[in-house]
């Protein structure tokens, strides 16, 4: 049995017949010790190019000394987000963000990878599970229903079914999948899809050529899955989003090896704030770090960066839902042993406390956090928790062999669509992050005039209270696998509840 890899974004995508959850057992341990070790990133020699980002005093454009004291440091701007403060810096002298910490007006600077540009790593990302095309000819659906809808059980696990019979969402709101790419010619995805708030980020620089947001043939298609989950057209062909009626682009930001670095996610919040998304569906971690510890000048000049970036985006009216990630980790203890950082060069153990170190944007301020379930409604066995740290829960699916979900559904993940015009399988927080995003959408749509942090009030206050599944056993060894805690309105395994989307469009 393969394990989950650690350093893969929030979903679990698996070949034919693997059962998801039982990699349970190969998570690292979680440790006793509330030790912060917080290792520098490697070191790299002046022949070595990496990327930055340097923090200034936003608002007023690039002073003319910083500018000429990051070039006399052997820096070469790239692009600069003056609205935030935030510069892009490419530079091959391995002492550069040492010296332009010492600038004034500099509040912080940090190599945003630790492998060279570009990154030389590779990443096996799994194979979904694929519907075969006799599967799909085979579907069969009631009246109203998309020919695969009945086989997705998580529709119905939020309501979005019954929401459906009031509205579909609105033509004027747009939910940006900030990810790998989206296939926007898939055709459950092409009649809600929004050229104009799609761009390509993987730079660090918009990139709007045409067909820049789409994902190569050798890339990752979780990207087209999350858009389909989110506004999968009810068009009478293959699935059902959660608000099939809503508009999504495609905010590109992971490199062709699968490397969502700081500068693509500051690019993608900034152009998402400045291009009318209302929501942002953000399921994925911030590489190299798995968690960025803020006593770290590196990883704290990350985690400031991709805060402006996100609050940049919040007050323009955005909401930016995220994914708590796919470790069974409790994000609310004071120590984790994370064995994949940095990702992208000789990741090592360390033992951080998530208080001090932390994933982004998932653990940012104002981002929508969200947990997983499976087809019983109880937290998927991968899926992270933590008091305080996750605020809804929706459907991310988990092993059938654990959470089984009634027919005619057959499988416990998760179904939506896959470039070049299939559908498949798969599961993870990365799922569940969509549904909320989708119910966001729904929100928006039934109050047009409401603010990010009314849509996120709403959200909460009307999601299912769900209380803490205990003891949490969910392979049934007689050991438990998680502790959960909390009340029933509020719990480390499911926040505020589990999302709703009929009281989205009802109340």
């Amino acid at each position: 049995m393969t394990a989950p890899h650690p350093r893969y974004r929030r979903a679990l995508a698996l070949p034919l017949g693997m059962a998801l959850a039982t990699a349970l057992a190969f998570l690292p341990n979680v440790t006793a010790s509330a030790a912060d070790v917080v290792p520098t990133a490697p070191s790299v020699t002046s022949a070595t190019s990496l990327s930055y980002v340097v923090n200034v005093r936003p608002g007023h454009g690039i002073a003319a000394d910083v500018k000429k004291a990051i070039t006399q440091a052997g820096g070469t701007i790239v692009t600069s987000y003056d609205r935030i403060g935030v510069i892009v810096v490419h530079s091959s002298n391995a002492d550069f963000a040492k010296t332009v910490r010492k600038i004034r007006g500099v509040d912080s600077a940090g190599a945003t990878r630790t492998a060279p540009l570009p990154a030389q790593s590779t990443t096996d990302l799994g194979t979904p599970k694929v519907l075969s095309a006799a599967q799909v000819a085979k579907a069969k659906a009631a009246d109203g229903q998309d020919p695969l809808e009945p086989l997705q059980w998580d529709l119905p696990a939020i309501k979005a079914d019954k929401a459906h019979e009031k509205t579909l969402g609105s033509r004027n709101v747009t939910v940006a999948v900030i990810d790998t790419g989206v296939d926007d010619t898939h055709p459950d995805i092409a009649p809600n899809f929004d050229r104009k708030a799609s761009v390509n980020c993987v730079s660090g620089k918009p990139d709007t050529t045409d067909g820049a947001w789409r994902p190569s043939a050798s890339e990752s298609p979780h990207g087209t899955h999350v858009a389909g989950e989110i506004a999968g057209a009810k068009n009478g062909v293959g699935i059902t989003g959660v608000a099939p009626s809503v508009k999504v682009a495609g905010i590109k930001v992971a490199t062709s090896a699968g490397f969502f670095y700081t500068e693509a996610v500051v690019c993608g919040f900034v152009w998402a704030a400045e291009h009318g998304v209302d929501v942002t569906n953000n399921s994925y971690y911030t590489d190299p770090w798995y968690f960025n510890c803020t006593g770290d000048p590196d990883q704290k000049a990350l985690v400031d960066a991709i805060t402006r970036a996100s609050r940049y985006a919040e007050k323009k009216g955005t909401v930016n839902v995220a994914a708590a990630g796919n470790e069974n980790y409790d994000l609310a203890s004071h120590s984790v042993t994370d064995p994949a950082s940095p990702n992208d060069s000789t990741p090592s153990d360390r033992v951080i406390d998530p208080h001090k170190c932390f994933d982004i944007p998932t653990q940012l301020p104002g981002v929508v956090t969200v947990a997983a379930t499976g087809a019983k409604g109880i937290k998927s066995s991968f899926s992270n928790y933590g008091l305080g740290v996750i605020d809804i829960a929706a459907p991310g699916g988990d092993s059938t062999a654990y959470q089984r979900p009634e027919p005619p559904a057959t499988s416990g993940l998760i179904l939506g669509p896959l470039p070049g015009g299939t559908w498949g399988y798969m599961a993870g927080t990365s799922m569940a992050t969509p549904h909320v995003a989708g119910v966001a959408a729904l929100l928006k749509s039934t109050h047009p005039h409401a603010s990010a942090a009314l849509v996120k009030a709403l959200l909460y206050a009307e999601a299912d209270a769900t209380p803490c599944t205990d003891p949490y056993d969910i392979n049934s060894d007689g050991k438990v696998d998680a502790v959960c805690q909390g009340t029933k309105n509020r719990n480390g395994f499911y926040g505020w509840g589990t999302a709703d989307a009929l009281a989205a469009v009802t109340k």
